[in-house]
């Protein structure tokens, strides 16, 4: 959209204000933020916010279109003018001001932040925001908490709308965290705040504010589901029909494919998709494609994403290397089942980027005469896997070999 009148002759510097601003509107607001806000020609923001200022502000109202436009292609139009953006509390805390720092060099704001809705309510129930968790739900599935379940842990939770603390509580219950006590933190910092608590399995609150936070005090049974913090999660906890990466095996697959923050990777032939689920678990910013040829096995993996918490898995349905092309590059590869397949092997290597990792397994001799030429060629690490598990044998017990693995390593130079 083109800039609205005409420019002045001079542009500003510093032309963006970013003001956060709470639900007591402008009594919460400090003289330069008044200030900024009286003489911007135009102020941006969402109906709430404006509505807040309506009284106050002379410069026109520009409420955010719908759907919202991560591009800001409207505030970027007026480069240069007197703009004012206004924000929920903290505007860099899973706000406004992290999107238009995307855009907007940090020298051409000006950003005067309220206090965040987390930090609001650490404050009312006297929480350390250092020693609890938090995530924003807000637009996002319910199930991304699912990893924070841990026992005696405090979680704050950003809620989109008021039927989201009702799900959650249900949740918790689902998974025998029923006796966790949850408090919704209502329209905080305003006339209206109101904090309310049950337990998740009897959770009766109506009519709640669709502005609330909800913090969660974790009480877990003994057969409650939480998923440990390291790699290697048990078996059982993946819906499988014995195509699945095993617990031992997989830690260590884990381990070679040493993620990093903000990493992709493809986990080829996935199964059950267990490799790539826990590679999600290792950190919030990491991303993962699960392809599956198999359509039983491709629904059976978004189950247990959801299951474990990482509904952000993206699952391909279709059959290695004809699929791979269209894939965003990555940057590392696990390939499981399917390996052994024509041209599988070196459509990886040559989409992997550089200093990429890859790492392949194999239990057939055919898989592993693959991995072995490709570790002659290339280089790389070569690891034999050999795990024995006690089983009965008549009233007593022996060692029980699993199938061996053979594991090549290599990191695309």
């Amino acid at each position: 959209m083109p800039a609205e009148g005409p420019r002045a002759a001079k542009p500003n510097p510093r032309w963006l204000t970013i003001i956060g601003i709470g639900e007591d509107g402008l009594a919460g607001l400090g003289d330069e933020a008044k200030r900024r806000i009286a003489e911007a020609e135009f102020i941006f923001g969402g109906k709430r916010h404006l509505a807040l200022v309506a009284s106050f502000a002379k410069g026109k109202p520009r409420p955010w279109p719908v759907p919202f436009d991560a591009g800001m292609t409207d505030v970027l139009a007026l480069a240069g003018r007197n703009v004012c953006v206004l924000a929920s509390g903290d505007p860099f805390f899973h706000g406004v001001g992290a999107t238009l720092a995307r855009k907007v060099k940090p020298r051409e704001m000006n950003v005067i932040s309220a206090p965040s809705a987390m930090s609001l309510a650490a404050a009312r129930l006297g929480w350390a925001l250092q020693d609890i968790e938090t995530i924003s739900l807000h637009g996002h599935p319910i199930d991304l908490i699912r990893p924070l379940l841990q026992p005696n842990a405090r979680i704050l939770a950003l809620t989109s709308d008021g039927f989201a603390p009702a799900a959650i509580a249900r949740l918790l219950a689902e998974l025998d965290f029923g006796a966790s006590r949850l408090t919704v933190l209502e329209a905080l910092g305003g006339p209206k705040e109101t904090l309310r608590s049950a337990r998740a399995d009897d959770f009766d609150l109506q009519n709640i504010n669709p502005l609330n936070v909800l913090a969660i005090e974790i009480d877990s049974a003994t057969q409650a589901r939480v998923l440990p913090l390291t790699s290697g999660l048990a078996d059982h906890l993946f819906e499988h029909d014995g195509q699945i990466t095993k617990r031992e095996i997989r830690a260590i697959t884990l381990s070679a494919l040493a993620p990093r923050r903000g990493e992709l990777l493809w986990d080829v032939g996935a199964g059950s998709g267990s490799i790539g689920i826990e590679w999600m678990l290792a950190h919030p910013s990491l991303r993962a494609i699960a392809i599956e040829a198999d359509p039983a096995r491709a629904a059976r993996i978004a189950h247990n994403a959801v299951a474990c918490g990482v509904p952000g898995l993206v699952i391909v349905e279709g059959s290695a290397p004809k699929v791979l092309a269209r894939l965003e590059t990555p940057d590392a590869i696990f390939i499981g089942g399917g390996g052994s397949d024509a041209g599988v092997l070196n459509a990886a290597i040559r989409a992997l980027r550089a200093g990429g990792r890859l790492v392949a397994n194999a239990v057939t001799l055919e898989m592993e005469a693959l991995l072995l030429a490709q570790h002659t060629k290339r280089g790389g690490d070569l690891t034999r896997i050999g795990i024995s598990r006690a089983s009965p044998v008549g009233s007593m017990q022996a060692w029980r070999p699993a199938m061996p693995v053979t594991q090549w390593s290599w990191v695309k130079p």
